[in-house]
């Protein structure tokens, strides 16, 4: 199988456990029937803008040619950075995508990953994103209206939890078992002022609390790793192994971890 590759798809069966496939090419490849067997990724040396489609010699911002990467609303900080959100200035890269993606409802979540931490999604993206993250946990604790509001109300739990996941913790293993309701119940009365304030700005119904329950998330893992070392197909083309596992969007091989995302637009033969 030859083609370029994106993020693996990522579902939850009915036992709570991920199943992956990853697009390559026009194809989809069931990556948990590989776990267990020898698996080799050959990237040819090809990269192909995953917007314009054109030819690259290096992939910006997860799969996009250096034009692209300057000009998408996607591409802009501000999608990392929420809070930093420009669109009412006019200077939105894209104003018809800022409306479409920016400009719905979201997620403030909690999950466990490398441990406790917040975070924030599209109301599409629940579970995806804790699968992506590699959360064996998550639960949703509010739904705002705006992606700048749920970077404003993250940047505030930020002070008390973590924001960012240690891949390296999360690679050799899952975290142990966290009532995310609890902690829910601790850190939301400590945000209290900024919500109020954030609703004085932009109505009642800016931000809405929920009352959900914890998502167990389970992967595909027969060994987890005591020490990691890191594929990387800028520097070695061909990566091979056995397949000990996924997690997040991370493959474990007997021989290092891979994270596939990184690497979305480069063209990889799978054998």
């Amino acid at each position: 199988m030859l083609g370029t590759i994106k993020k693996m798809r990522a579902t939850l069966d009915d036992n709570q456990q991920v199943q992956y496939q990853l697009p390559v090419g026009d194809d989809l490849l069931d990556m948990n029937p590989l776990i267990g067997t020898t698996v080799t990724l050959t990237h040819t040396g090809k990269i192909c803008c995953s917007n314009c489609g054109k030819k690259t010699k290096k992939s910006y911002s997860q799969g996009h040619c250096f034009v692209c990467m300057r000009k998408l609303a996607s591409c802009d900080m501000c999608i990392m950075k929420p809070e930093t959100c420009h669109f009412a200035e006019g200077t939105c890269r894209e104003p018809e995508w800022g409306e479409a993606n920016c400009f719905v409802p979201h997620y403030v979540y909690l999950s466990n990953t490398s441990g406790l931490k917040v975070g924030i999604t599209r109301h599409t993206q629940l579970p995806t994103r804790w699968i992506d993250q590699g959360a064996t946990q998550g639960l949703p604790i509010l739904k705002v209206s705006t992606r700048q509001i749920s970077g404003l109300v993250e940047v505030e739990l930020a002070k008390m939890i973590a924001d960012k996941t240690n891949w390296r913790t999360m690679l050799k293993g899952n975290a142990e078992d966290i009532d995310l309701k609890a902690k829910a119940a601790e850190l939301l009365p400590e945000v209290e002022n900024k919500i109020h304030e954030i609703c004085m700005a932009h109505g009642d119904y800016a931000i809405e609390k929920l009352d959900e329950e914890i998502q167990s998330i389970h992967f595909p893992v027969t060994e987890f790793p005591t020490k990691i070392s890191s594929h990387n197909f800028d520097k070695e083309p061909v990566v091979s192994g056995v397949l000990l596992g996924i997690k997040g969007q991370y493959l474990i091989f007997d021989t290092g971890v891979i994270n596939l995302r990184k690497f979305t637009s480069y063209e990889i033969s799978v054998g």
